[in-house]
C-alpha cells in the first residue's frame, strides 16, 4: 500500500493508524526525512508512529548524515531493502510520502544510476535563473522531477541527473525487482483547509524551534550552502540565520514557497494519475473508522 499526498494533508497519522490494524511497517517516501538532526523542518514527527501506547515501526528516516546529497537512486536501494525486511519480519508495508518521483520510482521499478557530476553542463547553467531552469527540466521526456526544485543548486541537478538519461538511454531500464502493484491511496482536504494548515504548522513549528535547529546544524558542521541545498525551511531559514533575510522576510517567503510546493505535489500526483496509476483520495479530516473500513474494502478487492 501507498499513502500519497501533499504537505498537511494529514498522510503520516493515516498511513502509521493503517500499518498499525495491518501489522504493518512505514516505509517513508519523503526525500528530506532521510537526515538526522533536520526533525522539525522536515516534518518528522516521530511522536505519531504510535498508537495506544503501542510503538509502529519504519523505515528510512534518519539514516543520512545532514549535507549528504541522498538522490533517488540511493532511495530505491534502501527502499527494496526495506520492502524485503517487511517481508522476513511478515510485516505489512505502507509506504509513505509527499515526494511523488521518490514514490513513483519504485512503483514503476525504474532502474537509475548514481549519476556522476557534469562540470561542464553546470558551468553552462550557472547563469540561470529558476524559472528558466525549471523550464529546461520541463522539456525533458523521462522520469523529471519538478516539485522539489525551488533552489538553483537543485533544478541544475536534476537537469544533470535528465541530461545523462537523455545521453545514456540504456541505462534507463526496469530492474528485476518485483513487481509491485499497491493499492494508492491518496490523502487530499479542501485547498482552503490546507492552507490554514500549512501556515499555522509553519508558526508552530518556529514556535518549536526550528531555527535553533538550523543554527545547530550549522554548529554542528553542515555548511549554509548545503542546507540552502534542501530547500524550503533549511533555504530560508539559513538565510536567515546567515543574514540574508530579516525574520519576517524569512517567514514571508518561506510561508509562500511551501504553499507553492504543495501545489506542485498535488500536479505531480495528478500526472500519475493520466499516467493510468488509479489513487483512491480520502479526506483524513472525515471520520476514521469510515475511511479506514473504506480503505479495507478496497484492499480486499
Amino acid at each position: 500500500m501507498a499513502v500519497v499526498g501533499p504537505t498537511a494533508s494529514g498522510k503520516t497519522t493515516l498511513a502509521v493508524r493503517l500499518a498499525h490494524k495491518l501489522n504493518g511497517l512505514v516505509i517513508s517516501g519523503d526525500s528530506r526525512q532521510v537526515y538526522r538532526g533536520m526533525d522539525l523542518g522536515t516534518g518528522k514527527d516521530i511522536e505519531e508512529y504510535c498508537i495506544n501506547g503501542e510503538a509502529v515501526p519504519y523505515r528510512l528516516i534518519d539514516i543520512a548524515d545532514a549535507g549528504e546529497k541522498y538522490t533517488v537512486f540511493k532511495f530505491q536501494r534502501d527502499f527494496y531493502n526495506a520492502f524485503e525486511e517487511c517481508k522476513e519480519l511478515g510485516k505489512f508495508p505502507v509506504l509513505c510520502g509527499g515526494s511523488g518521483l521518490y514514490v513513483q520510482s519504485v512503483i514503476s521499478g525504474y532502474k537509475l544510476l548514481d549519476v556522476p557530476q557534469n562540470p561542464e553542463l553546470r558551468n553552462e547553467l550557472s547563469e540561470r535563473s529558476l524559472p528558466e531552469l525549471i523550464e529546461i527540466l520541463k522539456g525533458y521526456k523521462t522520469l523529471h522531477n519538478t516539485t522539489e526544485c525551488d533552489t538553483c543548486n537543485r533544478a541544475i541537478r536534476a537537469i544533470e541527473i535528465e541530461e545523462f538519461y537523455a545521453s545514456h538511454p540504456e541505462a534507463f531500464q526496469e530492474w528485476d525487482f518485483p513487481e509491485l502493484r499497491p493499492l494508492i491511496i491518496g490523502t487530499h482536504v479542501d485547498r482552503e483547509v490546507r492552507r490554514k494548515r500549512i501556515t499555522k504548522r509553519l508558526y508552530d513549528r518556529l514556535e518549536a524551534g526550528m531555527v535553533d535547529e538550523i543554527r545547530q546544524l550549522i554548529a554542528n558542521g553542515t555548511s549554509p550552502e548545503d542546507l540552502i541545498y534542501y530547500g524550503l525551511e533549511y533555504k530560508y531559514i539559513t538565510q536567515y540565520v546567515i543574514g540574508e533575510l530579516t525574520y519576517d522576510e524569512m517567514v514571508e517567503k518561506l510561508n509562500i514557497a511551501i504553499h507553492q510546493f504543495a501545489k506542485r505535489q498535488m500536479t505531480w500526483f495528478r500526472k500519475m494519475e493520466r499516467e493510468g496509476y488509479k489513487i483512491h483520495w480520502v479526506d483524513p479530516s472525515k471520520d476514521a473508522e469510515e475511511i479506514d473500513s473504506y480503505i479495507m474494502k478496497l484492499l480486499a478487492e
